[in-house]
């Protein structure tokens, strides 16, 4: 049988509907760039379709080749561990089928480029002018627990301060590291600038970039004489469907390797060397799908996830289901229910264990922000 290609785009997923329609315009963009090839994406978690289904879809098309795209910035765990994991476990299952994983955006040009657009956008908007000398610009990440992918958030910081050319520039992390917005904009506070611009480095919308806009809102009420604009993520812009490409490229080529030379799973990184040579392993599929699909939400689909809180749903007659669950929600005692960002998990009968963050006690962070 002649070999046929498709593309299959990996993402984690939110509970924010919004963002998970975002995510497939990504997957429209990359249709129109690829006009020949069936594309197909998934979700981690919180979101229907999950990835299996993707490629069911894709299987169902008679594709025997899956170029496989992590839709992810920056290759921590998700990217590392739980995507592969998945799509591993599904070409056991089919062996007819080929999988080749690409790696993420990463540290781009074209990327660095989106995002200095992005952050020129709310500059623009602006009533009224303040010089770039008299700017600081505060990148703020996804955060991880892997300093190497935290690491890129900062060079990313540092490439858009000085190819912009701001007075200053500072990182902080939305969640797992540190510092945390809050901390890390009253540091920012006070350093003497008159305008603070604010970018989530994000791909879509969703929980934690509504908080990041409402803990910048927190600070700027406390410190009055100081501007803080507030920048747009990525999103769908043209270099960021252009990085895609590329890296779909790379998988045809076989130039889409990692860097591995800083991956704490193969070398010693500093504070981290006890987790050279870890299993690859993933628990997503204990939450694969909850949360939904694009259907609405109460919220119209733009919330900070109220709207998938259990009292919330008792209130508005919804049906709920709490993260990190093997049970249906009918079947579930809520007190299996368990925080996302919570380091030790005990799912029923399967045990699942997050390696420690070594500075899990850090005074400023690293617990992900909480909701505002």
């Amino acid at each position: 049988m002649a070999e046929k290609l498709g593309i299959m785009v990996c993402g984690h997923g939110s509970r924010n509907q919004n963002a998970a329609k975002e995510f497939v315009k990504v997957s429209e963009g990359l249709k129109k760039l690829f006009p020949d090839l069936p594309v197909e994406y998934g979700f981690l978690e919180f979101c229907n379709p999950v990835i299996h289904s993707g490629l069911d879809s894709l299987r169902d098309q008679d594709v025997t080749r899956v170029l496989a795209v992590p839709g992810m910035l920056f290759a921590a765990g998700h990217a590392k561990n739980d995507i592969p994991t998945v799509l591993n476990t599904y070409q056991a299952q089919n062996p007819g089928m080929a999988i080749e994983y690409g790696r993420e955006l990463g540290v781009d040009l074209k990327m660095i480029r989106a995002a200095s657009e992005r952050i020129q956008e709310a500059i623009d908007a602006c009533e009224t002018e303040v010089p770039l000398h008299e700017t600081m610009l505060m990148v703020v990440g996804r955060g991880a627990s892997d300093s190497d992918a935290n690491s890129n958030v900062s060079k990313v910081m540092r490439m858009l301060w000085e190819g912009m050319g701001f007075g200053w520039g500072e990182t902080c992390y939305s969640g797992v590291t540190f510092p945390l917005v809050e901390p890390g904009l009253e540091h920012a506070a006070k350093l003497g600038y008159k305008r603070i611009i604010v970018f989530p480095y994000f791909l879509f919308t969703g929980v934690l970039v509504k908080r990041i806009y409402g803990y910048t809102d927190d600070v700027a009420a406390r410190h009055p004489d100081i501007e803080f604009v507030k920048a747009g993520y990525l999103n769908d812009h043209p270099l960021v469907l252009e990085t895609f490409k590329d890296r779909v490229g790379e998988i045809l080529e076989g130039t889409g390797v990692m860097n591995c030379q800083m991956c704490k799973y193969r070398e010693q990184v500093l504070g981290f060397e006890d987790q050279v040579g870890l299993a690859q392993e993933s628990h997503h599929h204990h939450v694969e799908g909850i949360g939904g699909g694009l259907e609405n939400c109460p919220c119209k689909g733009d919330c900070d996830a109220s709207c998938r809180e259990e009292e919330f749903c008792k209130k508005h007659g919804l049906p709920w289901t709490p993260v990190h669950s093997h049970a249906s929600p009918a079947s579930l005692d809520p007190a299996q229910a368990h925080n996302h960002h919570d380091h030790d998990h005990h799912h029923g009968d399967h045990d699942h264990h997050h390696h420690p963050y070594p500075h899990a006690d850090h005074p400023l962070g690293p617990k992900s922000m909480e909701k505002k």
